[in-house]
């Protein structure tokens, strides 16, 4: 904590403000306040700007996280929120009645209004009741999987760079109801939004009812064309579900501009929420071709489809703290500012990695395919063992993708010598 408090002198001296005065007491968890983070940009920018964001993550100095695809770590103020939540449950937990007085003891049965129109903001969604909290993408993609009235000889189009959890529930139900299956071929690297469209549209027949893709490819970081995507599809007549886990919180997410028929997400990588955040989204229009996949209560409520597809029994009102915590910490810094971060940091390692020639960058280097997540490999270094020296010699932790491949993600948190640092170690060999 000493050092910490060095750090953040050494923030105020170059800033010549005070910031962040209660995270500097004694009391290490204490936070700056939603109205004092709001104030931040007017007092001071550029890189003492990030430097006072970096203290209010509780990462251990002197390691450097560049795994935020795969798990967002938590600012203090929503680990704080998920803490206090538990505590005061356990402590106050015999005053509820369950008739609306005293905590909240479980999750599961309830609208969360006011949580689901936060988030319909950030995804632009016509109304909060367009939207299902889930516990992650992979819950999302099996409701409307499953939820399909689909037929045997009805044709489902993934790609071949889709997650586990993009692809799984539809193998199994082509399988189970005996639907045509196929996988559209992904350039490596890709370039070019039309040849991954056309790519696509080349596995459509007059059979196909679904076409389910990535936003963001999980190994690549490819941003897709998912707006030309959903609007061809639209045309044609094919239900269309966008698979955004690596999306919401690192690129601009608006569902009504890209005009597919359902989207889903996990909150617990980019919007940097408790793990268990997921949410599903689907146009109200085609809420009623979804069936219930999990049912309780509300499994046929029509006038909210999206509570229909939260009935999933008891869960941890923790997290739901810690979500709300989450999109209040966001729009705080304010999106705008949040994704531009990200995109920056991004391009300032794609930049520096296209000066070094024993690495081959197999993400998109396209200006519009591309933000906060980079893939790469190094000539004579297996991924693993890259990983290992990026650890070992500079405490740096991406995370090696099969045999071959790093990737790398860029946050709020992170900065420019970081980056610089990956950069030294691959040119040390």
């Amino acid at each position: 904590m000493n050092s910490r408090r060095k750090f953040l002198k050494s923030t105020v001296a170059f800033s010549g403000l005070a910031v962040w005065p209660a995270y500097a007491s004694n009391n290490s968890r204490a936070t700056p306040s939603l109205e004092e983070l709001r104030a931040l940009p007017e007092k001071t920018n550029g890189k003492a700007y990030w430097q006072a964001i970096r203290l209010l993550f509780p990462l251990k100095e002197g390691q450097t996280y560049f795994n935020n695809g795969t798990l967002g770590p938590m600012p203090a103020y929503t680990l704080n929120k998920v803490i206090d939540n538990l505590r005061y449950n356990a402590i106050h937990g015999a005053e509820t009645d369950y008739k609306g007085e005293g905590p909240q003891l479980l999750t599961g049965y309830f609208k969360y209004a006011d949580t689901r129109q936060k988030i319909a903001a950030i995804i632009n969604a016509a109304s909060f009741d367009e939207i299902a909290l889930t516990q992650n993408a992979t819950v999302g993609m099996n409701y409307v999987a499953n939820g399909l009235e689909l037929k045997r000889g009805d044709e489902i189009i993934n790609t071949n760079q889709e997650h586990g959890g993009g692809y799984a529930a539809w193998q199994l139900l082509a399988k189970r109801r005996g639907c045509g299956y196929k996988q559209a071929k992904m350039p490596v690297p890709a370039n070019s939004p039309r040849e991954i469209v056309e790519a696509i549209f080349a596995e459509v027949t007059k059979k196909t009812k679904v076409i389910a893709i990535p936003h963001i490819v999980s190994v690549y970081g490819v941003v897709m064309p998912v707006r030309e995507i959903c609007q061809r599809a639209r045309e044609e007549g094919i239900f269309t579900i966008i698979d955004g886990a690596q999306a919401v919180g690192q690129v601009k997410v608006d569902v009504q501009d890209i005009g597919c028929d359902a989207y889903y997400s996990s909150l617990h990588k980019w919007l940097l929420a408790p793990a268990g955040s997921g949410i599903l989204y689907v146009r109200k229009d085609r809420m009623p071709a979804i069936w219930s996949t999990i049912a309780s209560y509300n499994w046929d409520n029509p006038e909210d489809h999206g509570f229909r597809l939260m009935q999933n029994g008891t869960g941890n009102t923790a997290i739901l703290a810690g979500l709300n915590a989450a999109i209040d910490f966001y729009n705080a810094i304010g999106e705008d500012r949040w994704l531009a971060r990200i995109k920056y940091l991004g391009d300032y390692l794609r930049a520096g990695l296209q000066q070094l020639r024993q690495v081959t960058i197999v993400s998109s280097t396209h200006p519009e395919m591309s933000a906060g997540l980079t893939t790469y490999f190094v000539e004579g270094l297996s991924g693993p063992e890259l990983q290992k020296k990026l650890w070992q010699e500079e405490r740096l932790q991406p995370r090696s993708v099969g045999q071959k491949l790093l990737r790398h993600s860029v946050h709020i948190y992170n900065n420019e010598d970081e980056i610089d640092r990956t950069f030294n170690v691959i040119k040390a060999g």
